[in-house]
């Protein structure tokens, strides 16, 4: 989630490493900034992107475990995720084509407003079947809930990094996006399931397809940007066959033509970068339900400390970027999400509220911190007029590999509990998913040696100059 440039062969202005770095905002000033309009519709539509991502995951795992529904079956019916994972390849039409009817709203917007009524229609849709008739029906709904999705992340991070005039204000928009989007993990991870506690899942579910109006309002309100237009106009009609192959390949021509060898480096080092958070994903909220931790423990933590903990990571994260660059940083938010997750093998160990305060404490702080630097990386790599593709092909890239390995978490605890038992188990999992930091290191390092320590090639940094 970053900015764009000028013309369809630059990047993104971002401070190159031989110039004077400005001052950057943090987290809390956003908080402070939240007056401005641009920023306030950023905080509701990062609300309204985070929203559905739980409600088809972990929180999803965490209604079926409650059902009695096996922990490989849970881990399967992850799949459904893979939307996110996928949307690079129907991202060309975001980039390019006007959605019928919610077209008079502006192509990013027209976008924005489908997808977020699918989504509530989506859940309203798990809400009403439930887990009676089996999983295939309302895990049908959770298909739906989850390619609206991510649909609507392209058309948003699209508009995010379009309606942004300088490199200071796709800081200021990034870090609102992102305080929103964990905002809405807060409400799908915590509120959730003490609401759950109380009057079940489906009212639950149904809560959140209401709390969709919030992304709709945003919608409207919006802006259309229109940095992109003078580009988009330039290009051959998306149904003539230049236009075609134009939507099709020109956003991978032009990054490997800005990136060269580094661009496949660029690309395997971001599929590995979050392995650490997404491998056991699925087990997280099983976990605790068979550590005995209740539901308002979990939603009071979450909501609590974990709160605190992430809007930290928001703000350290976007400090360090600024002080030693955004290739340390990326390794920072590495060790950060090694040792967050592998620290979830101590509960197997002594649980207690303390206990789990911490470690849920030190795993928001390092999720929002390496969010906040990989999106800012991701999109510092864009260009204006490939903007939604290019940036859908580096978060489907980050997603594609860790969402095929989560679905096999279930199988991986249950292949270990005769040796370890169902505790031991999971802590063994959790801290052999730990270890997947390590080769993502290896590929930073390598990117530093050939690109210095903000990630930028000479070409690119020529671009920009």
């Amino acid at each position: 989630m970053s900015d764009p440039v000028a013309s369809s062969t630059q990047s993104p202005p971002a401070p190159p490493a031989e110039e004077p770095r400005k001052k950057k905002r943090s987290a809390m000033d956003v908080l402070r900034s939240v007056r401005e309009p641009k920023v306030a519709m950023m905080l509701a539509l990062g609300f309204s992107s985070g929203l559905p991502f739980l409600l088809t995951a972990n929180t999803f795992g965490y209604w079926l475990r409650d059902e009695g529904t096996s922990l490989k079956a849970i881990g399967f019916i992850s799949w459904v995720g893979f939307a996110y994972a996928f949307k690079v390849y129907w991202s060309p039409l975001v980039d390019r084509m006007d959605i019928p009817l919610f077209g008079k709203l502006g192509r990013r917007r027209g976008w924005m407003l489908f997808c977020q009524i699918l989504v509530a229609i989506g859940l309203v849709g798990m809400a009403v079947v439930g887990v009676g008739p089996g999983l295939a029906v309302i895990g049908a709904f959770a298909l739906l809930v989850a390619f609206a999705s991510a649909t609507q992340d392209i058309a948003i991070d699209a508009w995010r990094i379009e309606a942004a005039s300088n490199s200071e204000e796709v800081g200021l928009l990034t870090s609102a996006a992102q305080l929103g989007y964990r905002i809405a993990l807060l409400v799908t991870d915590a509120a959730i399931i003490a609401a759950a506690e109380r009057v079940g899942w489906p009212i639950s579910y149904v809560a959140m397809a209401v709390l969709m109006v919030v992304g709709m309002v945003a919608t409207f309100k919006a802006f259309e940007p229109t940095r992109a237009d003078e580009v988009l106009h330039s290009k051959p009609p998306l149904w003539s066959a230049r236009g075609l192959l134009d939507a099709l390949i020109g956003p991978f021509v032009d990054f490997f033509r800005k990136h060269k060898m580094a661009g496949l480096v660029i690309l395997a080092m971001v599929a590995l970068y979050r392995l650490p958070d997404f491998v056991m994903g699925p087990m997280y909220n099983p976990y605790y339900h068979d550590l005995g931790v209740s539901k308002d423990t979990v939603a009071v933590v979450r909501g609590s400390f974990g709160l605190v903990a992430t809007f930290v990571g928001l703000g350290a994260a976007g400090l360090t970027a600024i002080r030693i660059g955004i290739l340390p940083t990326l390794i920072v938010g590495l060790v950060l999400e090694a040792i967050g997750t592998g620290a979830f093998a101590l509960l197997a160990l002594h649980v207690n509220d303390v206990m789990f305060a911490l470690v849920m404490s030190i795993d928001s702080f390092a999720q929002a911190f390496a969010g906040v630097a990989l999106v800012t990386y991701m999109s510092s790599l864009t260009s204006l007029g490939y903007t939604a593709t290019q940036y859908a092909m580096l978060s489907s890239t980050y997603a594609l590999l860790g969402k095929f390995l989560k679905g096999f978490s279930g199988v991986a605890v249950d292949t270990l509990t005769p040796t370890y038992g169902l505790l031991g188990a999971y802590a063994t999992a959790f801290i052999g998913t730990a270890l997947t930091a390590i080769p993502p290191m290896l590929l930073i390092l390598l990117l530093w040696r050939m690109q210095g320590r903000h990630g930028t090639t000479a070409a690119t940094a020529g671009a920009r100059g």
